[in-house]
């Protein structure tokens, strides 16, 4: 594995740790961004890698776009992400436990919660052994649980807002959106999305899946190769990231693209050729920072449901706000919020 102050995405990372657990087999990376607004928070994702860089690579990109998108949001967390690696022996509450010492072992620095293959009730048994867990099963009405239903809830809102400045549309009845990826939070977007009339296109890499949630909304599922063809108003990539590059853009007919997936671009150049294509890009850490700000709310014992709702209503101002100074500065909406994040962490 290379060290990781020689990769491209190592970003003067506070910490970065290897762990293996030798009586369960567990390995995971922690990454710690930053922690100058809090402890680093970021949730664990359990994935399968196919190379032995992109693990690390993968927990350098999402730690560093926890920093920004907790900055954004206005939440006293810095910016941190767990990779548990997937094998043939699945997680197993024994593994869950021996992550959750790990995470303890840290003191604090590092908070976790649910990211992609990891539930709620993962985060139970992680929680057996470390008080720096989120994202727990709670009683209804309290903020915390499964971060998917905020996160649809925020990309809903931000979306709306992107539509209402590119298009000049006040509401979605009738504008077309290109959903990429129906899992809890495509899923749930594309529902909200279609009780107020939009327009949809959905596909995933289980077309079993897409088809059922096609037959469900009465709309239409096409293979996932083809979602990033299909013309539309809105693309919105709710899987994994690096999907806008330069064959994708150069493809992609949509005015807007305003979606849940973390790292939707794959190099920085890519922001720019959406700006150069005339694409209005909802920056991801921006508009899919719901989960978070449910989860933290959670941890810091700052509110309930109710308020949390009140905080995904903001999504759409801080959006608003970087479009309006990309269109005035020149510069792509990426730049303009990365910008903006870097102050806040103190990284100007």
């Amino acid at each position: 594995m290379t060290i990781p102050w020689n990769l491209a995405d190592f970003d003067a990372h506070e910490d970065v740790h290897f762990f293996h657990d030798r009586s369960t087999g567990l390995r995971a990376i922690i990454a710690i961004h930053s922690t100058h607004l809090g402890p680093a928070a970021g949730g664990a994702r359990y994935w399968r890698y196919a190379g032995d860089d992109e693990p690390l690579i993968d927990a350098l990109r999402l730690s560093r776009g926890m920093s920004y998108k907790n900055a954004m949001a206005g939440l006293p967390m810095g910016g941190g992400k767990a990779v548990i690696l997937r094998d043939d022996d699945g997680k197993g509450e024994a593994r869950l436990e021996a992550f959750g010492r790990m995470i303890e072992s840290l003191g604090g620095r590092y908070v976790t919660a649910e990211d992609v293959g990891m539930t709620d009730e993962d985060m139970r048994v992680i929680a057996r052994r470390t008080r720096h867990v989120s994202g727990l099963p709670v009683a209804e009405g309290a903020a915390g649980g499964n971060p998917g239903p905020a996160t649809a809830l925020g990309v809903f809102l931000g979306l709306k807002a992107a539509v209402r400045y590119k298009l000049g549309r006040l509401d979605v009845e009738g504008v077309h959106v290109a959903i990429q990826g129906v899992g809890s939070v495509g899923a749930a977007l594309a529902r909200h999305l279609a009780a107020e009339g939009a327009v949809l296109t959905v596909a995933d890499a289980d077309e079993a899946r897409a088809a059922g949630l096609a037959a469900e909304l009465g709309c239409k599922s096409v293979p996932a190769r083809e979602i990033m063809r299909v013309a539309a108003d809105v693309f919105s990539p709710c899987a994994l990231g690096a999907i806008l590059d330069e064959q994708s853009i150069a493809e992609l007919d949509a005015a807007v693209v305003a979606g849940a997936a973390n790292n939707q671009l794959a190099t920085p150049a890519d922001g720019e050729r959406l700006l150069s294509k005339g694409i209005l890009y909802a920056p991801d850490y921006v508009i899919n920072a719901g989960g978070i700000i449910n989860v933290a709310t959670e941890y810091l014992g700052q509110g309930d449901a109710e308020s949390v709702r009140g905080k995904l209503a903001q999504i759409p101002e801080r959006l608003t706000a970087i479009f309006e100074q990309s269109e005035r500065r020149g510069l792509p909406t990426d730049r303009i919020a990365d910008d903006m994040a870097r102050r806040l962490i103190g990284r100007d």
